[in-house]
């Protein structure tokens, strides 16, 4: 059973500590910006403070990275849904013909809202593709991308090598693609 937590200070650092029966001292950075470190029971507070000195750059970077996405959701999206729409149908319908003959004549439904950690989703099923309205902000390269990516489940219904096969078969620069949305 693990122990109460701890609130602990390490050169400016304040983090929780648990002690747990665990092997390894583990960190993780909540979406809020406080740190949890859970230890071995018998590992030294020096030792763990230690640790989470070593890895103040990444905590901070962390931090940020949070920080960052917490402002991109709480501002408006510059693109209205239709809008966005209209950028999503324009380039699916660019990538449908490549994906025709397993999708039959009818075209997959197209739907666009604000999503938290998604820029796409793909239920073959239901012959539906959905867009993060937000995506419509990216270059034009990252949208192609994620459109193809969504297509591209209608072929493979998850992320295995073949899966990204079908993707790299029609877009061998999906990788630099895909950077352009981080």
């Amino acid at each position: 059973m693990p122990q109460k937590p701890q609130i602990i200070e390490s050169k400016g650092i304040e983090y929780t500590l648990t002690r747990k029966r665990v092997k390894n001292i583990n960190m993780r950075i909540a979406p809020d910006g406080t740190v949890s470190v859970s230890a071995p029971r018998l590992c030294p507070v020096e030792r763990i403070s230690h640790f989470v000195s070593d890895k103040a750059d990444w905590i901070e970077k962390s931090r940020a990275r949070y920080a960052e996405k917490a402002l991109e959701t709480a501002m408006p999206c510059r693109f209205t849904h239709d809008e966005a729409m209209q950028i999503f149908t324009e380039i699916s319908d660019i990538y449908y013909p490549l994906f025709a003959g397993l999708l039959g004549f009818e075209k997959p439904v197209i739907k666009v809202r604000l999503m938290k950690t998604r820029w796409g989703s793909c239920i073959p099923s239901k012959r539906q593709i959905t867009f993060n309205q937000r995506l419509a902000e990216k270059p034009r390269a990252a949208i192609e991308y994620v459109v193809l990516h969504e297509y591209a489940h209608f072929a493979q219904c998850n992320h295995s090598p073949a899966f990204w096969g079908v993707v790299a078969a029609y877009m061998p620069d999906y990788k630099q693609r895909e950077r352009l949305l981080k």
